[in-house]
C-alpha cells in the first residue's frame, strides 16, 4: 500500500463496480407478489439540469448514496434511478447566452431548428454531468438513465394532460407575462434585463385625489385606485366609487385598500391597471377587479383609447401628457424620478406587461388528497418541522399555470383552427430569415400557410378559443391548423417523474419496474423546492396512480460557502465539487457534507473542513496499512491458517484480553447506534460516531495498546477493521472499497465487492 491514500485511483474503483453491475437490481418474474413479500428500497434521483455542470448543491446527492448503499448492504432490493432535467426556461436562457456570444439569436431560427440546436447542446452537457456524478461515487443504476424529454416520458406527460382535459381539470385562462412588442413574444423573468433609469413621475388629478404614476397612457385601462389600509388620510374613501375626468370622457373606478401601496410613494394613492402591471394584476385578482386591455400585442393602443388608438406606447404617452396638461389635469412632474425598468435582453426594448392566455390546472381536487396523505403520514416529511410548512402552503394553494412561452420543452398537444379565429396572432421566420408578426387574418393573404407553419415561432389565440387534442381532429374542422406553441411548465413534467420513469402506462399495461418499484421509498431533495416539486409529485402521483409516489420526503441541507453565505455566480463564491474532488478526493468531500450536520440545516463548506476529512481518510488508510503489515507477516508464518483470521469465523467467546473485549463491545454498540441513526435519517450523528470510534477508540487507543502483541491481536484487528470499513462504506465508498480489494484476496473474503457485502451486526 502507498504511504498515503491516492484519490487518483477512484475512477478504477467505479469501473469495478460497473463491471460487476453492483448497482443494478434484478426484477423478479412476479414483481407484484415479490413486492408483497419484501418491499424494495427505491430512490428516484432529483434530476439535475442538463444545461450545466454540477455545482456544490448537487454533491448532496451523497445523502441519497448513503441511503442506497446502506440498504443494499442490508440485503434489500435497491434501486437508485438516475435522470437529468431539460429545465425549460433555464436551459433556453443559458443557450441563448451561448448564441449571443456567437453573434446570433433564437429569432434567427424556426422552432424545429432551434429545438434541435438546444438538444445537441444539452446532450453534450448531460454527458459532463453524468461523468461528474460517477466521479463523486454515486451508485446509480445507469442502465435505467432517464431524461425528461425522452419519448416515453413525453408520451406519458401528454396522456396525463389529455386525461386532465377530459376530466375538466385543465382550462385556459389569462395571466400577466413579460412581453416584448418588438420581438412579438413573451419572455421569462430570466430574460428581462432590469435596470434603474431616470424617468418622469407625473402627479395627476384623479377625482378627489392627486396620485403619482410613470404611465399616464394606461389611464384608459384603470379599474381602481388603491390606498394603504393603514393610511388615515384616505380611509373615508375606501369602498366608494369615484368619478374621474378622462381624455375621452369621465369614468368610474373603485377605491380599494391594499397592503401593496406604499404610503410614502407619491401621495400614497396609486391607480390600478390590472392588464398592464404585474402588481396591479395581483391586486385585481385579490379584489375581483375587471381587466381592461388597452395595449395590443403590437405595442399600440387599441380601440378602447379613442383618438389615441394606433399610437405606440411612447408616442401615446407623449400625446396623453400634452393633452392632460392642456386640460389642467397634471399637478406637477418630477423629471428626475429613478425607476426600475425591464428591457428585452435581445433588442433592449422596454418590456410591456401583458395579460395573455395561459393553461391552468384546477388544483383543489389534486391538493385535497395530497394534504390528506401528508396529514395521515402516508407521506412522512422529514425533518418534521417542514410538515407544518407544507400543510400551511397547501391550504392557500391557487390554480397552477402550466404553460410557458418558450420553445425548449414539451410542446402542449393542442391544435387550433385559424379560420374563424380573427384575433389569432402569429410570429414566424420568413424565407429571408426575417421575423414576421401580426394577426392571422392580415398575414394569410401575404404569405403561404406552409411558410408560416414551417417558420412558426409563436401563436397566440384568445383564451376561449376552441382547441383539439389531435391534429387530425382539428383538420376535420378547418383547413388551416396550427399547434399550440406554448410548452409545459417544467414542474408539470417533473411532477410526473416517479411513476413515469418506472414505466407507468396510460393503458394499464405497466412495466415490471413500475409493478415492483412503485411507490418509491424516499424522495430526497432541498427544502426550497418542497412546494415547487414535492407537492406537485404527491398531487400528480395520487391522481394518476391512486398511490403516493414515495413514503418519505426527506429535506436535506443547503450548502453555503465557508463564510455561511449562499453561493451565487455574482458573488463569485460558487464551489465546483469536482475541483474539490481533484484536490482531496471524493470521500473527503462526501464526509465534509455530512459529518456533524443536523437534518435540514445549512452546511458551510470550506477547504478546511474538506481537508480535515481528507486527514480522516488517510487515518483509515494508515490504520489499514498497519493491519496489513501484520497480516502479511502472519501469512508468511502461517500460510495454512489464514482462514482463522476470516471475520466469518470470529467469536467473542474466544477473547481473553481486556483491551480486545472493550474494543469489540464498543464496536457492537457502534453498529447498533449507526444502524439506528441510518434508519432515522440522522446521518450526521452516524458519521460523527464512526469518526470518533475509528480515530480515537481504534487508532489512538487500541492500536497503540496492541503493538507489543500484534500477532496475538490480529484476529481482532482484522475483524474491527473490516467491520469498520463496512460501516464507513456508505460515507466513504472509494477508500473503503480500495482497502477491501487489497484485503479480500489475502483473506478470501466473500463477496468480492465491499459494495455488495452484508451490513454488520454485533459479534456472535
Amino acid at each position: 500500500m502507498d504511504k498515503a491514500y491516492q484519490p487518483a485511483g477512484e475512477e478504477k474503483i467505479y469501473q469495478l463496480w460497473e463491471e460487476h453491475q453492483a448497482f443494478t437490481p434484478t426484477v423478479p418474474s412476479s414483481p407484484s407478489s415479490a413486492r408483497r413479500h419484501r418491499e424494495p428500497f427505491v430512490i428516484i434521483l432529483p434530476p439535475p439540469n442538463a444545461n450545466d455542470p454540477l455545482h456544490a448543491g448537487h454533491a448532496l446527492y451523497t445523502v441519497e448514496d448513503i441511503m442506497v448503499r446502506f440498504h443494499r448492504m442490508l440485503g434489500d432490493p435497491t434501486l437508485w434511478l438516475p435522470g437529468t432535467d431539460h429545465a425549460g426556461i433555464e436551459t433556453q436562457f443559458v443557450f441563448e447566452k451561448y448564441l449571443q456570444k456567437e453573434g446570433k439569436s433564437r429569432f434567427d431560427y424556426d422552432r424545429s431548428t432551434l429545438y434541435q440546436l438546444i438538444s445537441d447542446y444539452v446532450s453534450e452537457k448531460q454527458g459532463i454531468a453524468i461523468s461528474q456524478m460517477k466521479r463523486l461515487g454515486f451508485s446509480l443504476d445507469w442502465s435505467r438513465l432517464k431524461f425528461t424529454l425522452d419519448e416515453d416520458h413525453t408520451h406519458r406527460v401528454y396522456a396525463v394532460f389529455r386525461k386532465m382535459v377530459e376530466e375538466g381539470l385543465v382550462y385556459r385562462g389569462e395571466k400577466i407575462v413579460n412581453y416584448c412588442t418588438r420581438c412579438g413574444t413573451a419572455f421569462s423573468n430570466l430574460e428581462v434585463n432590469y435596470q434603474e433609469e431616470v424617468t418622469k413621475l407625473y402627479y395627476l388629478k384623479y377625482g378627489p385625489f392627486t396620485l403619482a404614476t410613470t404611465r399616464p397612457e394606461t389611464k384608459f385601462g384603470d379599474t381602481a385606485v388603491a390606498v394603504n389600509p393603514k393610511d388615515p388620510r384616505y380611509r373615508q374613501y375606501v369602498g366608494q366609487e369615484i368619478t374621474v375626468e378622462g381624455l375621452i370622457g369621465p369614468f368610474n373606478v373603485k377605491v380599494i385598500a391594499d397592503d401593496m401601496v406604499d404610503p410614502k410613494f407619491g401621495t400614497g394613492v396609486v391607480k390600478i391597471t390590472p392588464a398592464h402591471d404585474p402588481d396591479d394584476f395581483e391586486a385585481g385578482l385579490r379584489h375581483g377587479l375587471p381587466i381592461k386591455k388597452v395595449i395590443g400585442l403590437d405595442g399600440r393602443l387599441n380601440e378602447l383609447t379613442g383618438k389615441y388608438a394606433g399610437l405606440k406606447v411612447a408616442q401615446a404617452r407623449e400625446q396623453v401628457v400634452a393633452d392632460m396638461a392642456q386640460k389642467g389635469m397634471i399637478v406637477k412632474v418630477d423629471d428626475n424620478y429613478v425607476h426600475r425598468i425591464g428591457r428585452c435582453y435581445r433588442c433592449n426594448s422596454v418590456i410591456e406587461p401583458m395579460v395573455t392566455p395561459q393553461w391552468f390546472v384546477k388544483v383543489d381536487p389534486l391538493a385535497r388528497p395530497a394534504v390528506k396523505a401528508v396529514e395521515e403520514d402516508r407521506v412522512k416529511i422529514f425533518p418534521k418541522r417542514f410538515k407544518k410548512t407544507f400543510l400551511t402552503w397547501m391550504a392557500n394553494i391557487k390554480d397552477w399555470p402550466i404553460s410557458r412561452q418558450i420553445i425548449w420543452g414539451h410542446r402542449i398537444p393542442a391544435w387550433y383552427v385559424l379560420d374563424g379565429t380573427p384575433q389569432a396572432v402569429v410570429s414566424f421566420v420568413d424565407q429571408d430569415k426575417q421575423i414576421q408578426s401580426g394577426f392571422w387574418k392580415d398575414l394569410k393573404g401575404k404569405f403561404s400557410f406552409d411558410l408560416i407553419k414551417s417558420g412558426l415561432q409563436s401563436l397566440t389565440v384568445p383564451a376561449d378559443t376552441k382547441f383539439y387534442l389531435s391534429e387530425n381532429e382539428a383538420n376535420e374542422h378547418g383547413q388551416y391548423v396550427l399547434q399550440e406553441t406554448d410548452t409545459f411548465d417544467t414542474w408539470f413534467s417533473s411532477g410526473q417523474w416517479p411513476y413515469s420513469t418506472l414505466g407507468w402506462s396510460p393503458d394499464g399495461r405497466h412495466s415490471p419496474d413500475f409493478e415492483y418499484f412503485y411507490p418509491t421509498t424516499v424522495l430526497d431533495t432541498m427544502w426550497d423546492i418542497l412546494f415547487f416539486w414535492v407537492a406537485r409529485m404527491i398531487m400528480m402521483g395520487i391522481y394518476v396512480t391512486g398511490q403516493v409516489p414515495f413514503r418519505v420526503a426527506h429535506m436535506h441541507s443547503r450548502v453555503l460557502d465557508g463564510k455561511g453565505q449562499k453561493m451565487s455566480k455574482s458573488k463569485g463564491n460558487v464551489i465546483n465539487p469536482i475541483d474539490i474532488v481533484n484536490n482531496y478526493g471524493a470521500d473527503a468531500l462526501r464526509l465534509a457534507l455530512v459529518i456533524g450536520v443536523a437534518p435540514g440545516s445549512d452546511i458551510a463548506l470550506s477547504d478546511d473542513k474538506v481537508r480535515s476529512q481528507r486527514n480522516f481518510i488517510n487515518k483509515i488508510w494508515n490504520a489499514s496499512r498497519f493491519v496489513l503489515f501484520h497480516l502479511d507477516q502472519f501469512v508468511v508464518d502461517n500460510p495454512q491458517n489464514i482462514t482463522s483470521l476470516s471475520p466469518a469465523n470470529f467469536q467473542k467467546s474466544q477473547l481473553k484480553s481486556k483491551e480486545d473485549k472493550e474494543i469489540i463491545d464498543k464496536l457492537d454498540k457502534l453498529i447498533c447506534s449507526v444502524t439506528k441513526n441510518f434508519n432515522s435519517y440522522h446521518f450526521g450523528l452516524a458519521s460523527e460516531s464512526l469518526y470518533q470510534f475509528f480515530w480515537h477508540d481504534f487508532c489512538d487507543l487500541y492500536l497503540e495498546s496492541v503493538k507489543s502483541r500484534s500477532q496475538e491481536a490480529l484476529p481482532v484487528l482484522v475483524y474491527v477493521l473490516i467491520t469498520s470499513l463496512k460501516l464507513l462504506h456508505p460515507f466513504a465508498p472509494y477508500v473503503t472499497e480500495t482497502i477491501y480489494q487489497i484485503l479480500g484476496p489475502k483473506l478470501n473474503l466473500e463477496p468480492l465487492l465491499l459494495a455488495k457485502s452484508p451490513w454488520p451486526s454485533p459479534a456472535p
